[in-house]
């Protein structure tokens, strides 16, 4: 039997939070569904210093975690569960989670908001897979401290790549970034903050060709192949570690009928709505140009106003 709900939010990252907090706050029945934990990219983030209001960084689980519990005094709710599936009959989304414990297996909800995000971009180079969690990682706060005083190379150019440089720069003063571009795509003030860092050396115009290391089941990470993209000279660079932050990909497999942008983001107006009236995306996972923890948490805001309304004009008969 599927257990009848508002709103369900699919997702328990920033986005999510906030609209599981505007949502329940306007009174509406909402669920945030999880798979893993609350948060999402967020949790990697070891600094949070430029969110409005808050004077002193904090991290990103540290955020999470308290606009869970804001979401929660409200009145949301909170289920940890793979979602499988969505599907809509007249007016009313039937979401299917994969079989969990005493959880149900499907959810009844009037409005949707997908907020699952995005995953990591693999270089897609050969040993990237086969050293994965044996020196390549893509998450600095994770897997940092494992290579402390090591040679780290960091791959990338843009906001996370540069932040997580900075992490890895209090664990290792022998940082090297490799980026295909001739500058940072990164906020300026993050870019000039990385270049003045005398434990980060930057290698522009270069890409990652292969990672290599050791053989067997305990062979670590030895060095990574370079190429100059401008003279096209190769070298082996011994290294340690290689942490990549080359772009994400969203997650839309539960959203196969909405209309997606050229790169694979959902479309959505202003007010959030996907092309499946009722049904909301916000976050990593909707097409904008600028993507950060405070534009996320605004798009889950206005997806819950955006429900509400929604809600009031099925109830009125008024719902175009």
């Amino acid at each position: 039997m599927e257990t009848a709900y508002d709103m369900v939010i699919i997702g328990g990252g920033v986005a999510g939070l906030s609209a599981a907090q505007y949502a329940a706050r306007s009174n509406l029945k909402a669920i945030v569904l999880e798979e893993k934990g609350e948060g999402g990219q967020a949790i990697y983030i070891d600094r949070l210093e430029n969110y409005p209001g808050i004077l002193e960084p904090i991290s990103g689980y540290d955020l999470a975690a308290g606009m869970k519990q804001q979401a929660l005094r409200f009145g949301a709710e909170f289920a940890y569960a793979k979602v499988s599936g969505i599907g809509k009959k007249d007016e009313l989304f039937s979401v299917s989670v994969e079989e969990s414990g005493d959880a149900p297996k499907a959810y009844a909800a009037k409005t949707v908001l997908l907020a699952t995000g995005a995953e990591h971009r693999k270089l897609g180079v050969p040993g990237e897979e086969e050293f994965y969690g044996k020196g390549v990682s893509y998450c600095a706060t994770c897997d940092g401290p494992f290579f402390r005083n090591k040679r780290i190379v960091v791959v990338g150019g843009g906001d996370a790549a540069c932040d997580e440089a900075a992490f890895l720069s209090r664990l290792s003063d022998n940082i090297t970034m490799v980026h295909r571009k001739d500058r940072f795509r990164a906020q300026k003030a993050l870019a000039e903050r990385t270049l003045a860092n005398p434990s980060i050396t930057t290698r522009f115009n270069t890409t990652v060709k292969e990672i290599r290391g050791g053989e067997g089941f305990t062979g670590k990470v030895t060095s990574v192949v370079l190429e100059n993209s401008v003279t096209g000279e190769r070298e082996d660079f011994p290294c340690d570690a290689v942490f990549v932050f080359v772009g994400m990909i969203p997650r839309t497999e539960l959203a196969t009928l909405a209309k997606l942008d050229e790169n694979g983001y959902l479309v959505t107006d202003e007010d959030m709505r996907t092309s499946i009236p009722g049904l909301y995306a916000a976050g990593d996972i909707r097409s904008k140009s600028f993507r950060q923890i405070v534009t996320a948490a605004a798009d889950g805001a206005i997806a819950a106003h955006s429900a509400v309304s929604c809600i009031d004009e099925m109830r009125c008969g008024t719902r175009r």
